[in-house]
């Protein structure tokens, strides 16, 4: 796990060894000090030697500067470490999440996944700072204090000893007690922060149904989750301040009282016995550091392993040694495949389907809510991998393509429509970042969408709201299918993508789709048969298989499945689905 972490430091690996040089530099200036000062009031202002007390005091002000600018050098190193830690971890997590498939992606939830690269990051960047600094600061100002105090007298350095043994032993008691609540408090900001997204998401349905005092009252839970947590933690941890100040006072007072009986039997100096007492705080000051220090790394020992966990995770799908960079055509084979989300999994998702896909083809596929239609799919575009036989594009295995290259030629318009914050040129251009404003026009043309546009105040320089919430469903629909259309797919796949669409609009979509461009594949997935009826060939899904293979009139006489779905949206019903298929 520390492998991993220390690999981000990366370019920051010198501001990672001056900070804890310039920290050992500042405790050397801060150790010699209290032992100059005795020197000082013992041989300067006892005897009231004048220019010993000068010359002891410009060394003084000499190694106070040199401590001072060694503590704001490593300060400054100290903070470059830190963020720049934290910013190369982020961007490492999320490089790596680019390249996660779908299956990868499952493993995590979304609101975990913003938890890691927020809360999770920010915590591992202070206790990377805390490291390099007080945990280097704090035990060399102790161990450099304690040999100073047993230098200058054994005796009352002594108790010193006693002290902290004594100190840290009941630090660590509360460290092991509040670690329990830390360590589980930020599984509890992952629902939070899945609370929040949830409700922003769906804040339309949340209104629609008058639901805001319920989401309150979640987030409410939510958010009083990890406020019990921290209240806990922070109620055992309060308990070293208390803890930290008697043992300081006591310490103050046995000194006090053993330097004094020890000055008056000639024992021990006014001056040594001032060193003693500065040399005391410094060393129960920077035990309590090292206590605050423990805490912070052992709360972001947890973070350290959620962060590793994703950096960790290997992409599923991978390309080949020397992967295929040309898809020749749009043909689509399916040999005897199976699919598994889960490969413990006991029934398939997809079960021995076989399939031939002409290039040029337009193939409809039509099954009910479950039938595995968009698991189908997802294989033509190495979205998943088959768990058994084999995906051919373009007559080669799918597998043996480079994934960037078949995913240009193989072109999904997903289920869920998403498009992002940005002008709707900004959002074309997902398909062809070179494509020009005509070359957007043309395509929205073929998707219906030009018209709207048009209608606009800034036409094609019209903002998109994040999520797309300032444009319509079927809109959304028309853009995203615009998008991919401007990639010039050899196969396109649009799963479900005009059922926000009126049928005469959808009509139109297809009869563009035939005229304008023949020689791409093109599988539709949709719900009403006036959407796939005119489609060369249709596949209908039951159960994870191929229930049924032919045109529209054969399925009609041969099979139930399409013959009852026909009838239901047909027969008597009024439905206008049959009049948009003729136009």
């Amino acid at each position: 796990m520390i492998k991993t972490l220390l690999k981000q430091v990366k370019e920051f690996k010198k501001d990672s060894i001056l900070t804890p040089i310039f920290m050992i530099l500042e405790v050397l200036m801060e150790t010699l000090i209290p032992f100059l000062m005795a020197s000082m009031i013992d041989k300067g202002v006892d005897v009231g030697d004048q220019a010993y007390i000068f010359k002891v005091g410009g060394v003084m002000l000499v190694l106070a500067a040199v401590g001072l600018w060694a503590g704001i050098m490593g300060g400054r190193c100290g903070a470059r470490a830190s963020t720049g830690f934290g910013r190369n971890l982020r961007e490492a997590m999320y490089r790596n999440i680019q390249t996660f498939s779908f299956s990868n992606i499952d493993k995590f939830s979304t609101a975990g996944l913003v938890t890691r690269l927020t809360t999770d990051v920010t915590n591992i960047q202070n206790a990377y700072q805390m490291i390099l600094r007080m945990c280097v600061r704090a035990p060399i100002s102790l161990i450099c204090a304690m040999g100073m105090a047993f230098f200058i007298n054994a005796r009352v350095a002594s108790i010193y000893l006693v002290a902290v043994l004594i100190l840290a032993a009941c630090l660590s008691l509360i460290i092991r007690f509040t670690m329990r609540y830390f360590t589980q408090v930020f599984k509890k900001y992952d629902d939070l922060n899945a609370s929040v997204q949830e409700n922003v998401t769906a804040q339309r349905v949340v209104k629609a149904f008058v639901r805001e005092e319920y989401e309150i009252d979640k987030f409410h839970k939510a958010s009083g989750n990890i406020y019990n947590m921290f209240v806990k933690a922070e109620s055992i941890l309060a308990l070293n301040s208390p803890l930290m100040q008697f043992t300081v006072y006591s310490c103050i007072l046995l000194i006090s009282w053993v330097g004094a009986k020890m000055i008056v039997g000639g024992s021990l100096t006014t001056g040594e016995l001032t060193s003693l007492l500065n040399y005391c705080m410094n060393i129960l000051m920077n035990l309590m550091m090292l206590s605050m220090v423990f805490v912070m790394i052992t709360m972001s020992a947890a973070s350290a392993r959620r962060i590793c966990e994703v950096l960790d995770e290997k992409a599923d799908l991978t390309n080949p040694s020397e992967p295929v960079h040309e898809v020749a055509d749009g043909s689509i084979r399916f040999d005897h495949v199976t699919f598994r989300y889960n490969q413990n999994s006991e029934k398939p998702v997809l079960e021995d389907i076989n399939l031939d896909i002409r290039p040029g083809e337009t193939i409809g596929i039509l099954g009910g809510t479950g039938s595995s239609k968009t698991s189908l799919v997802n294989l033509i575009s190495r979205l998943y991998d088959a768990s058994e036989g084999t995906v051919y594009v373009g007559g080669r295995d799918v597998r043996q393509y480079d994934m960037e290259a078949l995913r240009n030629q193989v072109s999904v318009v997903l289920q869920k429509n998403v498009l992002f914050s940005g002008t709707i040129l900004e959002n074309l251009r997902w398909g062809d970042e070179n494509a020009t404003e005509e070359d957007c026009r043309r395509a929205c043309e073929l998707a219906c969408a030009d018209e709207f546009i048009r209608r606009m105040p800034e036409g094609y320089n019209t903002y998109i709201e994040q999520g797309g919430s300032n444009v319509s469903g079927g809109q959304k629909q028309r853009l995203c299918i615009a998008r991919a259309l401007l990639k010039k797919p050899k196969v396109l796949i649009l799963d479900d993508s005009t059922s926000a669409v009126d049928t005469a609009t959808d009509a139109r979509i297809r009869k563009a789709f035939a005229t304008e461009i023949p020689g791409t594949t093109k599988l539709i997935i949709a719900q009403r048969i006036s959407s796939i009826q005119d489609a060369d060939r249709i596949i209908v899904m039951e159960n994870g298989r191929v229930d049924a293979v032919g045109t529209h009139e054969e399925l009609l006489e041969t099979n139930d499945i399409y013959r009852e779905v026909y009838e239901a949206q047909t027969g008597g019903s009024g439905d206008f689905d049959e009049k948009g298929g003729e136009l």
